[in-house]
Order: structure tokens, then C-alpha cells, then sequence
């Protein structure tokens, strides 16, 4: 006997109706949540391994970049009316209010970065492709396990065009800021 599986309706959410439940209380004040694609994902803890990278590499450009842009972690950025995710670190133009009157979107964006240990496959599958839809100019994904840095950049028709992998002593310089050069060794401070 074949057991047909009822169609069960899923609820999308807009970017409106997360923050509007955000302010709400409806979400613990430390559950860790993005909305992606209309969903609301729980994402995965942070390790010190992980916090370690994400303050190291913003310590770096706060160092390098001074007041040409915002470096901004784990905060917000709207991605049209069904996304929010909160990408590890950002650098985002500089605006006289800091983002403080709304969340960037993908025209104030200049770089994201996804540190990935457990995460990797939602990263890089996930993540990775809506940064590209969105026209998010460059997307730097940390892998810890490999030691390496996949740096995506040239967005068109929602893929990523150009994709390599940095390793050891190897130099990366920011798409918008051609005069900023970090080392993979000094980022992940091996």
C-alpha cells in the first residue's frame, strides 16, 4: 500500500516579519538565528578557534582599512525581502551612522567573509551562491579544517565567476581597497 505524503504549506518569512519578531522577544536574546531564504536557521555555535580567526582578521582591518570603511562582525546584512543573514566578518562603505539607521544591503557591501569548521558546506553551498545572486562584489570563506581561504569575486547572472584558494604565505588584497594586502599565514595566525 503506498502511503502518499500530505503537502505540508511552509511559511516564508520577509525581513520585516524576523525583525518585527526580533523586537518582539519571540527569539532568546542569545539564540543564534539567520534568515535565509525565508527560513530561520539556527546556526552553529562559535569555537574559540572560530572567535579567534573572526577577531583577528577584523583587528587587521580595522588596522589596515582605518576609516575608508566599516568592519563589522557577526551583524546583520539584508539581502532583499527574504534574507538577513550575519555573515562572520564584513566590510561595508563608510556611512556617517555606522549602519545604525538600517542593516547594509548588498550595494553597501565591499567584502564578506564565512568562517567555516563545522559549517563549510552550508558556506559554501548555501551561503556562497546568495552572496552571488545578491551581486556581493567579493566573498572570502575561511576554512579552517584546510587551512585555506577560498576567495570568490566577479558576480554575474548569480554565480561567482572567478573562485581560488589561498594558502600559506600567499598575499590578498581586497577588490576595493587595491592598497590592502593581508597574508593567509597572518589571518590565520599560523
Amino acid at each position: 500500500m503506498l502511503h502518499t505524503v500530505p503537502q505540508v504549506k511552509r511559511h516564508t518569512f520577509t525581513t520585516s516579519e524576523y525583525d518585527a519578531m526580533t523586537l518582539a522577544g519571540v527569539f532568546g536574546e542569545d539564540d543564534r538565528l539567520e534568515l535565509i531564504e525565508g527560513e530561520i536557521l539556527e546556526m552553529s555555535p562559535i569555537g574559540s578557534d572560530h572567535a579567534g580567526i573572526v577577531n583577528r582578521l577584523t583587528w587587521l582591518l580595522i588596522q589596515r582599512l582605518g576609516a575608508r570603511a566599516i568592519v563589522a562582525t557577526q551583524n546583520p546584512i539584508r539581502i532583499g525581502e527574504h534574507s538577513e543573514p550575519q555573515p562572520d566578518v564584513v566590510v561595508a562603505k563608510f556611512r556617517k551612522d555606522f549602519y545604525r539607521n538600517s542593516h547594509p544591503t548588498p550595494s553597501d557591501v565591499l567584502l564578506v567573509v564565512e568562517i567555516a569548521d563545522t559549517t563549510l558546506a552550508i558556506d559554501r553551498d548555501v551561503k556562497v551562491p546568495l552572496y552571488a545572486s545578491a551581486g556581493i562584489a567579493e566573498v572570502w570563506l575561511i576554512n579552517l579544517e584546510a587551512s585555506s581561504i577560498e576567495i570568490y569575486c566577479k558576480p554575474e547572472g548569480g554565480l561567482y565567476r572567478e573562485k581560488r584558494i589561498a594558502r600559506g604565505g600567499e598575499m590578498l588584497t581586497l577588490s576595493a581597497f587595491s592598497n590592502v594586502a593581508l597574508n593567509v599565514m597572518e589571518i590565520l595566525n599560523v
